[in-house]
């Protein structure tokens, strides 16, 4: 059996065998004959959630079509499509998406089963643009839904846990074009300020203070460039990478030249590494009403993060409908760490972290490292009995199950 690993390469899959279907019909049979059986992505998850000691299935050789609906405006696109790739047809035809994660090299599907985001104040996460979705189920059928369907909200950030998603089809708009700057050192108390002034903002810090080490602005191309001195920070007179020490070729274009949504949103580029490449990631999603309580909880365990973050991220996500989405029901505030790869180091750090977050209900990005018991996960979650109820009913056998999915969802 061939050795396969996440992209991170922490997690070794167990795996009894690899298939990677070329049809649709082809993929029906393997699931109706497998016990227990799983799809993988592009890799960019940092846990065993997706994880089975059954078989796993690479989507990448099922059609690729893609089928653009000008009239409804949504796309239909095959599962295992980057988004990157997704970005570039939409934009040579006059459209964009509402927005994307940091990177564009992670697949439709996979994004939006774990609730991937982006950033900015008015903008949702990946999953919320998800208007129709094609899944294999337990019994090796062919499923259809779309939000005028019961269950649909719980439907779209599943984890895979409710058969293999095929197809997904996205809302889009039409294409606009983005300038982005950095601005250096951001006081904290301006922190609520920065989120609200462009579409999409980051803030990075490495906790050794409370200020922000960068501020990623990502503004509509229209808007005027931020005046001198504003918010107290120093504008960036270079490219910057968020990992310092890290290529900054690796990154968008900066410095305010506007370019197309899909080349700047993104933090890095297609092609070229994104992050530092040999990292851990956690992330925790925090209502925004508490962010300000949030980080001053931090700060008291700061001494820890330090040593062991290579960067830290803060975003905000607008809230959702989405039954386990992390941002369900409330405004977030996304505090996103990047680790070094040193798990013994790390975990003891992870947490000390969700000991000081515990008091504001954090939600974990389901893709990235956490320890949060199933309880303290469930008690953030209002509609986690009903997506028990749907997880029972489309896979009462359990053949969509892994061993993390079995701690969440108890049999």
């Amino acid at each position: 059996m061939p050795t396969h690993r996440n992209w991170a390469g922490n997690v070794r899959y167990a795996a009894r065998a690899y298939h990677r279907p070329s049809s649709v019909d082809e993929l029906r049979e393997l699931v109706a004959g497998s016990d227990r059986i799983r799809a993988v992505g592009s890799g960019h998850s940092f846990n065993r959630l997706g994880d089975t000691t059954g078989d796993l299935v690479d989507l990448a050789g099922l059609p690729a079509t893609v089928r653009l609906d000008e009239q409804r405006r949504v796309v239909d696109v095959p599962a295992a499509m980057r988004y990157g790739d997704l970005a570039t047809w939409l934009h040579e035809r006059g459209y964009a998406l509402a927005n994307l994660a940091s990177l564009p090299h992670i697949s439709v599907a996979g994004a939006v089963a774990t609730g991937t985001h982006g950033s900015g104040n008015a903008v949702g996460n990946l999953a919320t643009a998800v208007a129709g979705l094609e899944l294999v189920t337990a019994a090796g059928e062919l499923l259809t839904v779309d939000r005028d369907d019961d269950g649909f909200a719980g439907m779209v950030v599943s984890f895979g846990a409710l058969g293999i998603v095929t197809r997904l089809t996205l809302d889009v708009v039409p294409t606009f074009d983005i300038r982005q700057y950095v601005q250096l050192d951001l006081p904290r108390a301006a922190l609520e300020a920065a989120f609200a002034s462009a579409y999409s903002v980051s803030v990075f810090t490495d906790w050794r203070s409370t200020r922000g080490t960068q501020v990623w602005r990502k503004q509509l191309a229209e808007q005027a460039a931020p005046p001198a001195g504003w918010l107290g920070t120093t504008p960036a007179d270079r490219p910057w990478h968020p990992v310092p020490g890290m290529p900054t070729v690796n990154c968008t274009e900066q410095l305010g030249a506007a370019g197309p949504w899909h080349e700047r949103l993104p933090h890095f580029r297609l092609g070229f590494t994104p992050s530092s490449g040999d990292e851990l990631q956690s992330e925790y999603h925090l209502p925004r009403a508490v962010a300000a309580d949030a980080l001053a909880a931090l700060d008291e365990v700061a001494h820890l993060m330090a040593p062991v973050a290579q960067t830290s991220e803060l975003r905000t996500i607008a809230a959702d409908e989405l039954w386990l989405s992390p941002q369900y029901g409330r405004d977030t505030l996304a505090l996103h760490f990047t680790w070094v790869a040193d798990a013994s180091a790390v975990l003891p750090v992870v947490a000390e972290v969700e000991r000081a977050l515990a008091p504001f209900a954090p939600r974990p990005h389901w893709g990235k490292v956490f320890g949060l018991t199933r309880d303290a996960i469930v008690a953030t979650y209002p509609r986690w009995p009903s997506f028990e109820a749907l997880l029972h009913r489309l896979d009462p056998k359990g053949k969509f199950r892994t061993d993390e999915l079995d701690r969440l969802f108890p049999r």
